[in-house]
Protein backbone atom coordinates (compact mmCIF):
# COMPACT_ATOMS: atom_id res chain seq x y z
CA UNK A 1 0.00 0.00 0.00
CA UNK A 2 1.84 3.38 -1.45
CA UNK A 3 0.15 7.13 0.26
CA UNK A 4 0.41 9.88 -1.75
CA UNK A 5 1.35 12.71 0.37
CA UNK A 6 0.36 16.09 -0.06
CA UNK A 7 2.73 18.54 -0.19
CA UNK A 8 2.17 20.98 2.27
CA UNK A 9 -0.87 22.49 -0.05
CA UNK A 10 -3.85 24.69 1.61
CA UNK A 11 -6.88 22.64 2.90
CA UNK A 12 -9.12 22.11 -0.10
CA UNK A 13 -12.24 24.14 0.20
CA UNK A 14 -15.30 22.42 -1.35
CA UNK A 15 -18.72 23.43 -2.98
CA UNK A 16 -20.54 22.77 0.24
CA UNK A 17 -18.02 25.54 2.51
CA UNK A 18 -17.90 27.92 -0.01
CA UNK A 19 -21.96 27.88 0.15
CA UNK A 20 -21.61 28.01 4.08
CA UNK A 21 -18.79 30.72 3.69
CA UNK A 22 -20.95 33.14 1.64
CA UNK A 23 -24.02 32.77 3.92
CA UNK A 24 -21.95 33.71 6.99
CA UNK A 25 -20.35 36.54 5.01
CA UNK A 26 -23.84 37.81 3.57
CA UNK A 27 -25.00 38.09 7.24
CA UNK A 28 -22.03 39.47 9.14
CA UNK A 29 -22.27 42.18 5.89
CA UNK A 30 -25.80 42.87 7.06
CA UNK A 31 -25.13 42.98 11.03
CA UNK A 32 -22.48 45.50 10.56
CA UNK A 33 -24.12 47.70 7.70
CA UNK A 34 -27.45 47.97 8.97
CA UNK A 35 -27.43 51.11 10.86
CA UNK A 36 -26.47 53.18 7.67
CA UNK A 37 -29.46 52.13 5.98
CA UNK A 38 -31.58 52.83 9.20
CA UNK A 39 -33.98 55.60 9.71
CA UNK A 40 -34.17 57.81 12.80
CA UNK A 41 -36.81 56.09 14.51
CA UNK A 42 -35.40 52.55 14.25
CA UNK A 43 -33.82 52.22 17.96
CA UNK A 44 -30.59 51.06 17.20
CA UNK A 45 -29.45 48.87 19.41
CA UNK A 46 -26.20 46.45 18.28
CA UNK A 47 -25.84 45.15 21.94
CA UNK A 48 -29.18 43.64 21.29
CA UNK A 49 -29.19 42.07 18.24
CA UNK A 50 -25.12 40.92 19.21
CA UNK A 51 -27.11 37.83 20.43
CA UNK A 52 -28.42 37.05 17.50
CA UNK A 53 -25.49 36.91 15.34
CA UNK A 54 -23.33 35.06 17.89
CA UNK A 55 -26.34 32.49 18.00
CA UNK A 56 -26.30 32.68 14.03
CA UNK A 57 -22.57 32.41 13.59
CA UNK A 58 -22.23 29.85 15.54
CA UNK A 59 -24.17 26.49 13.86
CA UNK A 60 -23.05 28.22 10.80
CA UNK A 61 -19.21 27.85 11.98
CA UNK A 62 -20.46 24.21 12.84
CA UNK A 63 -21.40 24.27 9.39
CA UNK A 64 -18.02 25.17 7.26
CA UNK A 65 -16.48 22.29 9.99
CA UNK A 66 -18.79 19.82 8.85
CA UNK A 67 -19.02 20.39 5.37
CA UNK A 68 -14.84 20.63 5.00
CA UNK A 69 -15.20 17.57 6.55
CA UNK A 70 -17.63 15.84 4.14
CA UNK A 71 -15.72 17.52 1.18
CA UNK A 72 -12.77 15.41 2.59
CA UNK A 73 -10.85 19.29 3.37
CA UNK A 74 -10.72 18.43 7.21
CA UNK A 75 -9.64 15.60 9.42
CA UNK A 76 -9.01 14.79 12.68
CA UNK A 77 -5.28 15.97 12.04
CA UNK A 78 -6.49 19.28 10.69
CA UNK A 79 -9.02 19.74 13.74
CA UNK A 80 -5.63 19.43 15.92
CA UNK A 81 -4.19 21.62 14.19
CA UNK A 82 -6.70 24.27 14.34
CA UNK A 83 -6.93 23.95 18.13
CA UNK A 84 -3.31 24.65 18.31
CA UNK A 85 -2.49 27.29 16.44
CA UNK A 86 -5.98 28.93 17.90
CA UNK A 87 -4.61 28.58 21.52
CA UNK A 88 -0.86 30.02 20.41
CA UNK A 89 -2.88 33.08 18.59
CA UNK A 90 -5.10 33.54 21.73
CA UNK A 91 -2.02 33.42 23.96
CA UNK A 92 -0.42 36.01 21.76
CA UNK A 93 -3.22 38.29 21.89
CA UNK A 94 -3.14 39.62 25.35
CA UNK A 95 0.65 41.01 24.60
CA UNK A 96 -0.04 43.79 22.88
CA UNK A 97 -3.42 44.74 24.54
CA UNK A 98 -4.00 48.16 25.23
CA UNK A 99 -0.63 49.45 23.92
CA UNK A 100 -0.81 51.42 20.54
CA UNK A 101 -2.60 48.89 18.63
CA UNK A 102 0.45 46.22 18.61
CA UNK A 103 -1.78 42.84 18.65
CA UNK A 104 1.10 40.64 17.53
CA UNK A 105 -1.39 37.75 16.70
CA UNK A 106 -2.33 39.08 13.59
CA UNK A 107 0.62 38.50 11.65
CA UNK A 108 -0.07 34.89 13.27
CA UNK A 109 -3.46 34.89 11.74
CA UNK A 110 -1.67 36.02 8.18
CA UNK A 111 0.45 32.93 7.77
CA UNK A 112 -1.92 30.54 9.03
CA UNK A 113 -4.66 31.66 6.64
CA UNK A 114 -1.71 31.38 3.97
CA UNK A 115 -0.57 28.01 4.51
CA UNK A 116 -3.82 26.15 5.41
CA UNK A 117 -6.56 28.27 3.13
CA UNK A 118 -9.48 30.52 3.05
CA UNK A 119 -11.69 27.43 4.38
CA UNK A 120 -9.41 26.61 7.40
CA UNK A 121 -8.37 30.39 7.97
CA UNK A 122 -12.07 31.42 8.33
CA UNK A 123 -12.80 28.97 11.04
CA UNK A 124 -9.19 29.36 12.70
CA UNK A 125 -10.22 33.52 13.01
CA UNK A 126 -12.87 32.94 14.58
CA UNK A 127 -12.34 30.02 17.08
CA UNK A 128 -9.26 32.47 17.63
CA UNK A 129 -11.04 35.57 18.73
CA UNK A 130 -13.61 33.61 20.80
CA UNK A 131 -11.04 31.99 22.39
CA UNK A 132 -8.95 35.24 23.14
CA UNK A 133 -12.22 36.78 24.66
CA UNK A 134 -12.96 34.38 26.99
CA UNK A 135 -9.04 34.22 27.71
CA UNK A 136 -9.04 38.15 28.42
CA UNK A 137 -12.48 38.64 30.01
CA UNK A 138 -13.51 40.47 26.58
CA UNK A 139 -16.59 39.02 26.21
CA UNK A 140 -19.51 41.56 25.35
CA UNK A 141 -21.74 42.81 22.12
CA UNK A 142 -18.51 43.32 20.21
CA UNK A 143 -17.21 39.66 20.20
CA UNK A 144 -19.44 38.07 17.33
CA UNK A 145 -18.13 41.27 15.17
CA UNK A 146 -14.43 41.03 15.82
CA UNK A 147 -14.91 37.19 15.13
CA UNK A 148 -16.39 37.94 12.09
CA UNK A 149 -13.43 40.68 11.02
CA UNK A 150 -10.91 38.06 12.28
CA UNK A 151 -12.68 35.43 10.03
CA UNK A 152 -12.09 37.96 7.14
CA UNK A 153 -8.83 38.68 8.09
CA UNK A 154 -7.46 35.23 7.98
CA UNK A 155 -9.58 33.57 5.52
CA UNK A 156 -8.37 36.77 2.69
CA UNK A 157 -4.91 35.58 3.46
CA UNK A 158 -5.90 32.43 2.15
CA UNK A 159 -6.95 33.66 -0.64
CA UNK A 160 -3.55 35.39 -1.86
CA UNK A 161 -2.14 33.97 -5.40
CA UNK A 162 0.50 31.89 -5.98
CA UNK A 163 0.41 29.26 -2.73
CA UNK A 164 1.88 26.48 -4.56
CA UNK A 165 4.49 28.75 -6.46
CA UNK A 166 5.55 31.92 -4.65
CA UNK A 167 7.94 31.20 -2.07
CA UNK A 168 10.89 32.90 -0.32
CA UNK A 169 10.99 36.48 -0.12
CA UNK A 170 8.51 37.55 -2.66
CA UNK A 171 5.86 35.33 -0.83
CA UNK A 172 6.92 37.33 2.15
CA UNK A 173 6.45 40.65 0.79
CA UNK A 174 2.78 39.48 -0.25
CA UNK A 175 2.21 38.48 3.00
CA UNK A 176 3.45 41.95 4.82
CA UNK A 177 1.89 43.81 2.42
CA UNK A 178 -1.80 42.40 2.78
CA UNK A 179 -1.00 41.96 6.51
CA UNK A 180 -0.49 45.86 6.70
CA UNK A 181 -3.75 46.38 4.72
CA UNK A 182 -5.80 44.30 6.38
CA UNK A 183 -4.56 45.41 9.55
CA UNK A 184 -6.68 48.80 8.26
CA UNK A 185 -9.05 47.07 7.12
CA UNK A 186 -10.20 45.54 10.56
CA UNK A 187 -9.16 47.96 12.18
CA UNK A 188 -12.11 50.35 10.12
CA UNK A 189 -14.73 47.89 9.79
CA UNK A 190 -14.46 47.62 13.53
CA UNK A 191 -14.80 50.84 13.43
CA UNK A 192 -18.15 50.50 11.96
CA UNK A 193 -19.45 49.12 14.52
CA UNK A 194 -18.45 51.15 17.22
CA UNK A 195 -19.28 54.15 15.59
CA UNK A 196 -23.37 53.16 14.79
CA UNK A 197 -23.51 52.88 18.83
CA UNK A 198 -23.06 55.67 19.70
CA UNK A 199 -25.13 58.13 17.78
CA UNK A 200 -25.92 61.83 18.36
CA UNK A 201 -22.87 63.37 19.50
CA UNK A 202 -22.41 66.72 19.52
CA UNK A 203 -19.80 66.31 17.08
CA UNK A 204 -19.23 66.45 13.17
CA UNK A 205 -18.12 63.12 13.10
CA UNK A 206 -21.17 61.53 14.43
CA UNK A 207 -23.52 58.64 12.84
CA UNK A 208 -26.53 59.90 12.14
CA UNK A 209 -29.44 57.27 11.94
CA UNK A 210 -31.45 58.68 8.82
CA UNK A 211 -29.30 60.97 7.21
CA UNK A 212 -27.88 60.41 3.83
CA UNK A 213 -25.71 57.67 3.01
CA UNK A 214 -22.88 59.65 1.31
CA UNK A 215 -23.03 62.10 4.42
CA UNK A 216 -22.55 59.37 6.95
CA UNK A 217 -19.48 57.78 5.32
CA UNK A 218 -17.96 60.78 4.68
CA UNK A 219 -17.95 61.50 8.72
CA UNK A 220 -17.26 57.86 9.10
CA UNK A 221 -14.03 58.56 7.69
CA UNK A 222 -13.41 61.30 9.44
CA UNK A 223 -14.34 59.01 12.63
CA UNK A 224 -11.42 56.53 11.70
CA UNK A 225 -8.99 59.30 11.16
CA UNK A 226 -9.71 60.62 14.15
CA UNK A 227 -10.04 57.99 17.15
CA UNK A 228 -8.13 54.85 15.34
CA UNK A 229 -5.31 55.55 12.62
CA UNK A 230 -2.70 55.72 15.39
CA UNK A 231 -4.13 52.11 16.50
CA UNK A 232 -4.07 50.40 13.10
CA UNK A 233 -0.93 51.81 11.77
CA UNK A 234 0.90 50.43 15.11
CA UNK A 235 -1.10 46.89 14.11
CA UNK A 236 -0.17 47.26 10.63
CA UNK A 237 3.83 48.01 11.19
CA UNK A 238 3.87 45.24 13.58
CA UNK A 239 2.24 42.78 11.31
CA UNK A 240 4.77 43.85 8.27
CA UNK A 241 7.95 43.54 10.61
CA UNK A 242 7.45 40.16 12.06
CA UNK A 243 6.29 38.57 8.53
CA UNK A 244 9.45 39.80 7.15
CA UNK A 245 11.45 39.00 10.18
CA UNK A 246 9.97 35.77 11.13
CA UNK A 247 7.49 34.35 8.84
CA UNK A 248 10.03 32.75 6.61
CA UNK A 249 11.02 29.67 9.38
CA UNK A 250 7.17 29.96 10.54
CA UNK A 251 6.09 29.13 7.05
CA UNK A 252 7.78 26.61 7.14
CA UNK A 253 7.50 25.39 10.28
CA UNK A 254 3.27 25.19 9.20
CA UNK A 255 4.35 23.80 5.81
CA UNK A 256 6.35 21.17 7.59
CA UNK A 257 3.62 20.42 9.85
CA UNK A 258 0.72 20.27 7.01
CA UNK A 259 2.99 18.03 5.08
CA UNK A 260 3.33 15.08 8.03
CA UNK A 261 -0.09 15.33 8.60
CA UNK A 262 -0.45 14.85 5.01
CA UNK A 263 -4.45 15.89 5.06
CA UNK A 264 -6.23 14.63 2.53
CA UNK A 265 -3.94 11.32 2.01
CA UNK A 266 -4.90 9.55 -0.57
CA UNK A 267 -4.62 5.85 -0.33
CA UNK A 268 -4.00 3.92 -3.23
CA UNK A 269 -3.14 -0.43 -3.66
CA UNK A 270 -0.96 -2.34 -5.41
CA UNK A 271 0.58 -5.55 -5.57
CA UNK A 272 3.29 -6.88 -3.59
CA UNK A 273 6.15 -5.58 -4.25
CA UNK A 274 5.29 -2.47 -6.19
Amino acid sequence: MNEVRRRGRPVRLGPRAIVALVLISAIGIAAFGWPLLADRDSGLAHAQDAPWLFAALLPLLVGVVVAMIADAGLDAKAVAMLGVLAAVGAALRPLGAGTAGLEPMFFLMVLSGRVLGPGFGFVLGSVTMFASALLTGGVGPWMPFQMLSMSWFTMGAGLLPGPDRLRGRGELLMLAAYGAVASFAYGTIMNLYGWTIVPGLASGISFRPGDPLGDNLVRFLAYCATTSLGWDLGRAVLTIVLTLTVGAPLLKALRRATRRASFEAQVTFGAPGE
